[in-house]
């Protein structure tokens, strides 16, 4: 996988803190609950971009995540804090690839990435089909005006 590089664009950031029912049998952070994590910072970042979850049910769209690359590059730890970038790193027709990372100890010393990510997602319409990603969800992951 292409590693994801440091957003260009505008990144939308969400800070997370580890609780203790998302570390395995090996005393970190379950490679799944990454996922959450990810999952819980792209709602974030849609939300910063000004898209309104309410407009899927009023427009019956769907969002479907097709695919997600992820690196694991370092351990993190029960209450740990995280804070995962968020940003576009394109658009096709029908599609947006959004580019995440997770970092360790943004307060304290040295950062450390501990996860990089690319995710694919296709808008889907109200006749199931895939369809034109909204004008203003490209523009606001992009930080640009309407």
């Amino acid at each position: 996988m292409p590693t994801p590089q440091p957003p260009r664009a505008q990144a939308a950031e969400t800070v997370i803190t580890v609780r203790s029912g998302e570390i395995d049998s090996f005393g970190h952070v379950n490679h799944a609950v990454f996922l959450s994590y990810l999952e819980h910072a792209r709602y974030e970042a849609l939300e910063a971009a000004g898209f309104r979850w309410p407009s899927l049910e009023e427009n019956d769209w769907q969002i479907y995540v097709v695919r997600i690359e992820v690196d694991y590059l370092a351990q993190a730890r029960r209450g740990d804090a995280l804070l995962v970038r968020t940003w576009a790193e394109g658009f096709r027709r029908t599609s947006m690839v959004l580019g995440q990372e997770i970092v360790r100890g943004t307060d304290e010393g040295e950062p450390t990435v501990v996860a990089r990510a690319r995710v694919t997602a296709v808008w889907i319409g109200p006749d199931r089909r895939p369809m034109r990603v909204p004008d203003y969800v490209r523009s606001g992951l992009l930080g640009e005006p309407e």
